[in-house]
This record gives C-alpha cells, structure tokens and sequence, in this order.
C-alpha cells in the first residue's frame, strides 16, 4: 500500500473524532472533571488559609463519599421522570442539565462562606458538590454510551478522559490563581462558571433514542439482581477473593493519606499559591500522563500482578521524595523534583491498578463488578485518607512522610501472597471456569 492509500485509510478512521456527538463528549468529560479539580487543591488552600487544623483538612476529605457510593442511586436516574424538563428535554439531558445547574449553585456558594466560623456549612455545600457532581457522572456515562454508535465507543471514551483531565487540571490551577490576585469569592465564582461548558454541550446535543422505560416490581427486582446480586456471587466464588479485596482496599492508602496534605504541605513551606499550581498543574500533568504510558508498557511487558507490584514499590519509594522536599524548604527546583517523581509513580500505578481491575471483570457483569470494584476502593480510600489530617498535627513532616511510605507494605504484601498461592484470573462469561492467567 503506497503512502496516499495509507493516509487516506488513517483519515478515514479518524474521521470519528470529527463527529459533532464525540466532539461534545469532550464537553463534557470537562464539566465532570472540573468538581475534582476544585475539591482538590483549591478547596484544601482555602482551608488552609482559614486556619483549620491539618486534623479538619483531612476530615474533609470524608466529602468524597459519595463518588464511592453513586451506583446506590444510579436506578433513579433510569426509572425517575423530571416534571417539565423530561418533557422538553428528554430524560437523560433533562437529569443532566438538573445536575448542572444544582452544582453550579453548590460552587456559587462556597464563596459566600465565611471561615473558619462556617465550618459545618461549608462541610454541607461541599458534600453536595460532590454529591451532584457525582450524579452528573452517572448521566454522563450513560448518555455517553447511549447516544455513540458502536463504532464511536472508543473514540467518546477517548475524548471524555482527555476532557475530564482539562476540567480537573485547569479549573484547580485556575482557582488557585484567581484565589492569589482578587479572593476566594471570585475564585469560586470562576471555577463556577466551567460547568457552562457542559450546559452549552448537552444543550446543543439531541437526546438519546435508547427506550428508557423501565417499571413495574418485577423489573426493578430483576434489575437489582442482574445488577447486584449475581456479579457479587461471581466475585465472591472465585478462589483468593479476600486478598483481592484487601488489595483493592489498600494499594493506594499510602497516596492517598500523601495527597490529602500535599497543599497544607507545600503552603508551609511558603510556597504562593501560583507557584504550586504552575508546577502542580504544569509539570505535574505531564508527568501523570507520561507514567500511564509507561505503566502501560510495563502492563504489556511483564503482565499484571507483576507490575501492579513493582508500581505499587515506586509509589511507595517517590512519596519518600516528600522527605528531600521537607530538607529543602522553600526551593522550586526541589518542589518541580517532588511533583514530577510523585506523578511519574502515580500515574504508573494507576495504569496498572486499572489493568488489574479490569482483569477481575467477567465479561458478563463487566460494567457492574468494574464499578462495584472501584466504589470499594474509592469508600475505602475516602475513609482512610481522612485520618491523614490527624496524623500530620501529631508529627513532624518528615514523620508522616515516612508514615506514608510504611502505609504501601500491606498492600505489596497482599499482591506477593496472592502471585504465590493464587493464579491471576481473567473471566470471560458468567459460566466460565476461572483459568488461570500466569502472564505475571
């Protein structure tokens, strides 16, 4: 095949990414990426700067719970009509636009929050941007896998987590600066204003064809039992079950109780708040997205569990950076060290964390065990992660640094126990045998 047969076969294929309804997943993987963005370090600075104990910090952290538990009330939006605006807009964009509109006002309010006296609203308002932005997510993957054709699928997977990177990454770095020059009213009131984008998208977007109608007592108790009970039974038949669940548990306790205090951290250290979003937001992207390819790689070459445990090693070892960063101070080049080594490792782990949980999923439940597995894991990290605060006002930097590190060894020991008396599993239907997968 000569060089213009090749290249008019690659334009062809990527003539999918120019259809109008990919191009609006992009939008809105933005407007569900940019909640985390502001839950994350601008909500920690603006804590911080009120005066909260680390202890308060890391009880905020408890927030995020409901990202853990959304597929409690995920039937809702299936079953559930909207007075009026199912009518106008159909039901997944009138669900969608509801969500939208009810974070938009959850962001709009913490500006108007006086700390350190509001503390308890401030919990409130916080929980139900978590809380609505989580609702969003769930209409969004579902009119997302409802309105692509087959063909599309990768594609709007594709372009929604490069649009959940950018909202999460630019709205947190852009708070941080607005925040620095005219106040966390008018940060807020910014970071707000990203959920426009998502509005316009699903606006200017038809509403899926899929036949939404579900009711009656049978249906909802056979829905809970394709959707519950039998992906359950089927993870649980599996031999070594309980060291997968401690895996899931803990192979990202020591990052996460780290990521909870990395702002107080650095904000100690006088670092501006510009400077940490330059370099966070910056570098540190780079970084994340260069370790997911290597994880990747590193997937492909050695399989697995193996690499599942030489990732979770390098997590472990790059939170022992924080330590350098303790000695250094206040130094920019020790600071841009830190966040590239942190997000090398953590974006390797992540890769190979998801691989892993991906490897668990019988093709038959494969959407129902991946969420289940991942709201394990996120209702355990939220849970954990939340002591973090505590441990930091009882020790030295330095201490909870090397507190972290320790925190990865329960979970490498778990991922030895189970490469020694276990076969790595993949599932391919519900009737299967669980043959053993020894790529590890």
């Amino acid at each position: 095949m000569d060089f213009y047969a090749r290249f008019a076969v690659w334009w062809s294929a990527a003539a999918v990414y120019r259809d109008k309804r990919v191009l609006a997943i992009t939008f809105l993987g933005i407007s569900s990426g940019f909640p985390l963005g502001i839950l994350g370090d601008p909500v920690t600075a603006w804590l911080q700067e009120s005066g909260l104990s680390k202890t308060s910090i890391g009880l905020f952290a408890l927030v995020g719970l409901p990202y853990a538990f959304k597929f409690l009330w995920a039937p809702a939006f299936d079953r559930l009509s909207i007075p009026i605006v199912t009518d106008a807009l159909g039901r997944r964009r009138g669900w969608i636009i509801v969500s939208q509109i009810s974070l938009l006002a959850c962001v709009l309010s913490l500006g108007f929050i006086e700390l350190p006296g509001d503390i308890f609203l401030a919990a409130a308002v916080t929980l139900g941007v978590a809380f609505t932005s989580a609702s969003q997510d769930i209409v969004i993957d579902a009119y997302r896998v409802e309105i692509l054709e087959e063909r599309q699928l990768g594609a709007g997977a594709a372009t929604v987590v490069l649009g959940y990177r950018v909202g999460q990454v630019g709205s947190g770095a852009m708070g941080l600066i607005v925040a620095s020059t005219f106040g966390w009213t008018a940060a807020f009131m910014t970071m707000g204003a990203v959920a426009l984008i998502g509005i316009i998208a699903i606006l200017l977007n038809p509403e899926p064809k899929a036949d939404l109608s579900l009711s009656g007592e049978d249906t909802m108790m056979t829905g809970l039992k394709d959707s519950v009970v039998a992906p359950l039974a089927d993870f649980f038949a599996r031999p070594g079950w309980l060291l997968i669940i401690g895996i899931i548990v803990l192979y990202k306790l020591g990052d996460s109780v780290l990521s909870v205090m990395q702002t107080p951290f650095f904000l100690e250290l006088e670092f501006t708040k510009p400077e940490i979003a330059g370099i966070k937001k910056g570098v540190g992207f780079s970084a994340i997205i260069v370790g997911g390819f290597l994880g990747g790689m590193m997937v492909a070459g050695l399989g697995t569990l193996r690499s599942l445990f030489v990732c979770g090693i390098l997590q472990a070892l790059s939170n022992l950076i924080f330590v350098y960063q303790a000695l250094a101070g206040h130094d920019l080049t020790a600071l841009t060290i830190t966040v590239t080594a942190e997000n090398l490792a953590t974006g390797m782990g992540s890769t190979a964390f998801v691989a892993y949980l991906s490897s668990l999923c019988n093709q038959s439940y494969t959407a129902t065990q991946y969420a289940l597995l991942t709201s394990v894991m996120g209702g355990a990290r939220t849970m954990l992660s939340a002591s973090a605060g505590w441990f930091a006002d009882q020790m030295d930097w330095v201490s909870f640094f090397l507190l972290t590190t320790v925190a990865a060894s329960p979970a490498l020991l778990l991922i030895w126990l189970l490469m020694r008396h276990y076969p790595a599993q993949r599932c391919q239907t519900k009737d299967a045998v669980h043959a053993p997968d020894k790529s590890y």
